[in-house]
C-alpha cells in the first residue's frame, strides 16, 4: 500500500503555520517528491523516517523545491549513511548537486548519484518489483517535470473458480509457483483462475499550469497532486508565472478521471484556503487541500 505524507504546502516561501510544498511516499522505502526547506525536520515530526530515504525526485530547480537538501545530506551525514541515494530531476540537476556538494561543509559522506530526465517526453526513471516511476513534462517557467508513480500490476484468483477445480490450500502457491498443475487429472493453468489487476497510481505535478500532458499522465489515477497558486480571479498572475489555478486543476482532474485531487503549492495571498478548495470542488467534489503531517493511503 502507498503511503502519501504531505510535508509541505505553501508556494514559494514559508510562512509562521506553512513550510513549502513538498511530499513522502513510504513505499518499500521513503522517496521525497520535491525537497524543500527543513525537509529532514518534517520528516521527523511527521514519522517519515529519513534513515530509509531512498530516492529524491526533484520536479524543478527553482529554490523552494530543493532547499532542503542540503539539510537532508548533512542529517544523514550525522547518521553515517552509506547506502546510495539517487536523485531525478530535469535539465541542469547535475551541475546544482554537483555544485553544492563540492562545498566541503556541505559534501555528502555517502554516494549520491543524479539522473537527468527530459523535460520534453515521457521516460522512466525507477523500476522496482514493486512500482515504476515515470517522469512527464509539464509547463513551468522553467524546466520542469512532473512523475507518476504505478505500482505494478496484480495477479488475483477467481477464488470461486479455482476451488471448484480442486485448488484449496498449498496448491495456490504452488500454482503461482509453476503457472500450472495437474489436479485430479486434469492440467489447469494460472491464466485459468486469476485475472490481472492494475496497481495503484499517484500522479505528482510539482509547479506547473494545467497542461495536456499532465491530463495524459495522470489518467485514472488514485490521487493526482496539483499546483493550485492562485484564483481563477487572479488567472493573468497565473498565466505570467506558470502555475494552476484551483479551476483549472479541477477540471484537468476531471477530464483525467482521477479519483483523488489533491491541492498543493497554494497561494500565500489567501488567508482561508478554503476558497481555493470552493472553487475546485464546483467541478471536482472529490478535492482535498494538503496539510502538512496529513497521510493519505493508497
Amino acid at each position: 500500500m502507498i503511503r502519501l505524507v504531505c510535508l509541505g504546502t505553501s508556494a514559494s516561501t514559508p510562512t509562521s503555520r506553512h513550510v513549502p510544498s513538498h511530499f513522502a511516499v513510504k513505499f518499500g522505502g521513503v522517496f521525497l517528491l520535491d525537497c524543500a526547506e527543513g525537509c529532514q525536520r518534517q520528516m521527523m515530526k511527521f514519522g517519515v523516517p529519513y534513515g530509509s530515504l531512498s530516492g529524491v525526485f526533484l520536479t524543478h530547480l527553482h529554490a523552494d523545491h530543493v532547499l532542503g537538501l542540503p539539510g537532508v545530506i548533512q542529517t544523514l551525514n550525522l547518521a553515517d549513511r552509506k547506502a546510495v541515494l539517487p536523485i531525478f530531476g530535469p535539465a541542469g540537476t547535475r551541475d546544482f548537486v554537483e555544485t553544492l556538494l563540492d562545498l566541503p561543509s556541505l559534501r555528502a559522506k555517502f554516494p549520491v548519484t543524479v539522473t537527468e530526465m527530459p523535460h520534453t517526453q515521457t521516460a522512466s526513471c525507477l523500476k522496482t518489483t514493486l512500482f515504476e516511476v515515470r517522469s512527464f513534462p509539464v509547463q513551468h517557467s522553467s524546466k520542469a517535470v512532473g512523475y507518476v508513480m504505478e505500482e505494478a500490476e496484480k495477479t488475483k484468483f477467481h477464488e470461486d473458480q479455482a476451488k471448484s477445480k480442486g485448488i484449496q490450500g498449498r496448491l495456490f502457491t504452488q500454482i503461482q509457483e509453476m503457472g500450472e498443475l495437474t489436479v485430479k487429472g486434469k492440467k489447469i493453468r494460472l491464466e485459468d483462475v486469476t485475472f490481472k489487476q492494475a496497481g495503484k497510481k499517484l500522479a505528482f505535478t510539482g509547479d506547473t499550469q494545467a497542461c495536456r500532458s499532465t491530463q495524459e499522465n495522470a489518467e485514472n489515477a488514485d490521487v493526482l497532486v496539483h499546483d493550485c497558486t492562485f484564483l481563477e480571479e487572479h488567472k493573468d498572475l497565473a498565466d505570467q508565472t506558470k502555475h494552476a489555478t484551483a479551476l483549472s486543476a479541477a477540471t484537468l482532474a476531471k477530464k483525467a478521471h482521477v479519483k483523488k485531487l489533491i491541492l498543493t503549492h497554494l497561494g500565500n495571498r489567501y488567508a482561508n484556503r478554503n476558497v481555493l478548495l470552493d472553487e475546485a470542488q464546483r467541478v471536482f467534489p472529490a478535492t482535498e487541500l494538503a496539510q502538512e503531517g496529513k497521510e493519505w493511503l493508497i
